[in-house]
Parts: C-alpha cells; structure tokens; sequence
C-alpha cells in the first residue's frame, strides 16, 4: 500500500473529507458547531451531505447538495451524484481518509475514489445500526424489493472499508459477521445533552403518561405500541401517551388518536427544548423498536431522569439496563410491552426508582466535542498508519 503523504506524516492535521446522507442548514446551529469546531481543530476537514433548501449550500467546510424537487427521488439521486462530488473533493481537496456515515454512503465513495484515480484516500465507514432495515423497516413495503440489491452494496462496503467503526456491541457484532474481523473502533457518537441538563430532573407528573420520540417507522414498531396502548387503556383508565414524531406509520398514529382522544396525544415536531419539556411531563419514555443501533433518545430521558420501557433489541441494553433504568421486553411483544407500561405507570415508586438509576447511568454516556473529536483523530491516524505500514 502507498506511504502515508501530506498532513498526517508532517504532524499537522490529517485532511479528512466527510460524507453523510444528514441535512445541514448553514450557518450551523450551536450545538453543531460546537461539534464541528472540536473536529475542526483535530482534523482539516471537509463536508459533503444535503443541503437545506432555505440554507446556503456552501461555506469554507461544507459542500452541500441541493435536495431534488421531485421529493420521492431525493434519495436516489444524492446517492447517485455523491460519487461524482466525492471525485470532485479528492481531486480538488486531496483528503487523505474519508469518513463515511454508513455503507450507503460509503459506496458511493468507494466508487468516487476508483473514478478519482492516482489518489487513493482511506475509507473509514461508520455503522450506526444495521443497515438492512433501510428496506424492510422504513418508508413503504415497496421498497422491500430492493433489499436484494441494497443487501449486496451494503455488504460490500463493509467488506471493501479500509476501516470501521461501530459505535455499541451490537453494531460491532453487525461488523464482525460481515469482515471477519472486529471493528477497527467502537465509540458512541457525539450527544448534545445541554438542553436535557440544564436545569435538574422534575418530580413525576400525577398522571400517569408515557413518551415516544422518534421515526413513525416499522423498525420503530409504532404497529406495536398502539396495539399495546389499547390494553394499558383498558388497565388503567387515567393513562396517557404522547407520541412526538413524523414517517410512513402515521396512519396508525393518527387512527389510535382518533379512537382514544383522551388518552393519546401526537406532536409532529418540536425543538430538544419541547422534547426536554415533554420527557419532564411523562413517567416512562416506550422506545419499542424491532431494531436499534444505540437509541439516543434513550440517554436524552435519562438525563432527565426518566426510567424506560423498551425492546430488548440492538444497541438498547448496552445503554439501559433491565431493571435497573428500564423494564426491557421482547421485540414485538404486545403482550409484554402492554404489561411492562401497565407495570411502570401504575407504581410511582417503581417509576421513581428507575428515573433515579437512569439519571445516575446517562453521565457514563455524556461526552464532550473535544472527547469525541479525539476519538475521532485516534482512529484517523491508526487507519493512516496502517496504511503506511
């Protein structure tokens, strides 16, 4: 393999280009910036991801695409321009690794770097959850027919990755079936916790009321959680739940609504703020997921002190434990689920207990930009030197 060249063999930073399928409006929300900032001062960096329509597209970091106006095919066709633009920022920005957000972007880079010729930047893929899902779980069924070919290019990329980062136990065992090999790094991404830790845990509500934040989507298992929200009501009349989300299951949101008014509330989007404010108005955060790469939202209820009830699924137990935070159930058991949420929401003491152990456990999961940016720079220079020697 080619010596290591430029930045990271003079000492300076390693020229780093990012990749992502994520929206970014410019100039950058604080707590972004912050974290772009730490980046910054480990690593010359670059950025290609999607741009905010209502937001410039570029800036001194980043290289945003513009979404297409035709919505349904925004998606195929940022994946389809990325590795033009990727051989654009090779030739132009000469990065020296590439950090791709998942297999679906590593691909494309992997292709763009082929495209891009004598250079050959390493290509370090992230895996934040198991990929697969993107075509069984999310958006319309139709889209299971691709899970075929979506299968073998995410495979590929996994194989074909100089290196890899996992970021729980379960993805680094998603990675080993695939390589062979245990990731090259596991690390959890950077969590913006000010907006949960500003002020202390509020006491529990009187009424008993339990949160969902997240994708109205399968791998979210909403189906589910209706189906288990209806026996909770049946068991315990004064119950309420708040689903804060948007995706394809809003149908099954919107007709559990309109069959339980009293008992069902749903907010389409809110700011951390409202979801901080939400999260001290419940008892319980429900995360029923069928799949889970880590679960955020999960570290964000106990910052504020709010134990769970969620699938034992995934990245889940690596972050809440059962019975110690959370009450932890068998994905897709309605039966189990409806149970646990009847259990949590009906003994104060027991909800009290686990907010308790959940605001004890999320310091062990809060990190700082500087933190994660080191991280990030040690697996840079380890995929360097490897390729060096």
């Amino acid at each position: 393999m080619p010596a290591v060249t430029g930045a990271a063999a003079d000492g300076d930073r390693p020229r780093i280009l990012m990749v992502g399928r994520m929206q970014y409006s410019l100039p950058l929300p604080g707590w972004l910036a912050r974290k772009f900032d730490a980046l910054e001062h480990e690593l010359d960096l670059r950025v290609i991801a999607t741009a905010d329509p209502r937001s410039p597209a570029t800036d001194e970091r980043f290289r945003l695409l513009e979404p297409s106006r035709i919505g349904p095919l925004d998606g195929i066709l940022f994946y389809l321009r990325l590795p033009f633009h990727v051989r654009r920022q090779i030739i132009d920005f000469r990065p020296e690794a590439i950090i791709a957000e998942s297999p679906y972007t590593a691909a494309p880079a992997l292709v763009g770097r082929a495209l891009a010729g004598g250079r050959k930047p390493r290509i370090v893929l992230e895996v934040h959850g198991d990929w697969r899902t993107a075509t069984r779980l999310y958006g319309a069924p139709s889209r299971r027919f691709l899970s075929p070919f979506v299968d073998a290019v995410g495979r590929t990329a996994v194989r074909r990755a100089d290196a890899v980062r996992a970021l729980s136990s379960y993805t680094e065992s998603l990675v080993e079936e695939v390589r062979g090999t245990p990731a090259t790094a596991s690390f959890e991404a950077y969590m913006d916790l000010s907006t949960f830790t500003a002020t202390p845990p509020a006491p529990l509500p009187e009424r008993p009321t339990a949160l969902f934040v997240g994708m109205l989507e399968a791998y979210k298992n909403i189906d589910g959680l209706a189906a288990a929200w209806r026996r909770v009501v049946r068991e315990l009349p004064d119950a309420r739940l708040v689903i804060v989300g948007e995706g394809s299951r809003r149908d099954v949101v919107e007709d559990l609504v309109a069959e339980l008014p009293e008992h069902v509330e749903h907010i389409e989007q809110i700011l951390p703020s409202g979801v901080s404010e939400q999260m001290d108005r419940s008892t319980v955060l429900v995360l029923p997921s069928r799949s889970e790469g880590l679960g955020r939202v999960l570290v964000e209820s106990m910052a504020r002190g709010r134990g769970i009830v969620a699938s034992r699924v995934g990245g889940i137990p690596d972050v809440a434990r059962d019975g110690r935070e959370a009450l932890l159930v068998e994905p897709g058991d309605v039966d189990e689920l409806a149970a646990a949420l009847v259990r949590v929401l009906s003994d104060r003491l027991l909800a009290e207990g686990l907010g308790r152990a959940a605001f004890e456990r999320y310091q062990e999961w809060d990190t700082t930009p500087a933190e994660y940016a080191a991280r990030v720079r040690s697996l840079v220079d380890r995929t360097l030197a490897e390729a060096g020697s």
